[in-house]
């Protein structure tokens, strides 16, 4: 079994935390750099988003 399936089996029924957990990373990124790499930063949130279970078109969470 590879790292990524066990990631997923772990996140199962937790795709909202994944994806404010992706949300959140990818701020805290774009804002230590300044928004220099903000392009790769958003080609990254999106992929992470179809591994763990929520699409980009999806809406995210309330806070």
């Amino acid at each position: 079994m590879s790292m990524l399936d066990k990631l997923k089996s772990m996140l199962k029924g937790h795709e909202d935390k994944a994806g404010q957990a992706v949300d959140r990373s990818g701020d805290f990124v774009d804002e230590k750099t300044q928004g220099k790499y903000s392009r790769q930063v958003d080609t990254a949130q999106e992929r992470a988003r179809e591994q763990f279970g929520r699409h980009p078109d999806q809406e995210p969470p309330q806070r």
